[in-house]
């Protein structure tokens, strides 16, 4: 574990660098409009402490990890059948192009309508705007595994579940592991707007309250906190799961 301080080290001279560059450029904006990091994470721990920012924070965190679960489960399922199954392929692969092109709005807009502003909608638009990218990235990974590994498995007998376990799913953890970085950091975006438009609470909801009353250090606050959650997933939690992984390889 010799890399973590120097990691660790590097990442935190990097923020402080941002933060730094940020200060200046809004020192030299000399606008309201445009508060500094300062004043901003000034307004972050104030709405920390005795404003709504948890609550939002929370409602939004668990939006996004119902919508990502369901998404990355239905989507690994379905990728891996249609990778196996030229008909099953052949059925899906329209609606797949189809949810593909479709803008994450009116996915939204129309589930909204149909059932209401409810949280049924909104995580059912959230992943089926997340679910055909998983589907195709899982799809190609599965297309691509090695046979003679799944001759040699099956040679020796290894069984439906030591073969998935020790055999394809090995092969399939970077593709699982991009379709998860992208579905984070799409599925998150796609949230806030799901609750701008019709949700009573969430960091997209405050962010459109403050956003009318031209709050601008509250509003930054409010997306900051959330970038640093994501962050902190990014950090704490997928690329240690990327490292174990990968691990075989070496």
């Amino acid at each position: 574990m010799a890399w973590f301080p120097a990691a660790f080290a590097a990442r935190a001279a990097s923020l402080l660098s941002l933060l730094a560059i940020w200060e200046a450029a809004a020192w030299l904006a000399h606008s309201r409009l445009f508060p500094g990091a300062g004043a901003v994470l000034a307004a972050l721990a104030d709405e920390a402490v005795h404003g709504d920012l948890l609550h939002h924070l929370s409602a939004t965190l668990a939006r996004v990890a119902v919508a990502f679960t369901l998404a990355i489960v239905v989507g690994t399922v379905v990728g891996i059948a249609m990778a196996r199954s030229r008909v099953i392929d052949t059925m899906l692969d329209s609606a797949i192009v189809l949810l593909l092109n479709l803008p994450a709005l009116v996915i939204a807009v129309l589930l909204y309508v149909w059932l209401g502003l409810t949280e049924s909608a909104l995580i059912g638009a959230v992943t089926l705007s997340k679910l055909p990218t998983v589907v195709v990235t899982l799809r190609e990974g599965a297309r691509t595994l090695d046979r003679d590994l799944a001759d040699m498995a099956q040679s020796f007998h290894f069984g439906g579940w030591r073969t998935l376990r020790h055999v394809v799913l090995p092969q399939l953890s970077p593709f699982f592991l991009v379709a998860s970085r992208t579905g984070l950091a799409l599925i998150w975006k796609i949230v806030l707007v799901a609750e701008l438009l019709g949700r009573p609470d969430g960091i997209g909801y405050a962010i459109q309250v403050f956003f009318q009353l031209f709050d601008v250090r509250r509003l930054m606050a409010y997306a900051l906190a959330f970038v640093a959650v994501v962050l902190a997933i990014e950090w704490g939690v997928l690329q240690p799961l990327e490292r174990r992984l990968t691990r075989w390889r070496r």
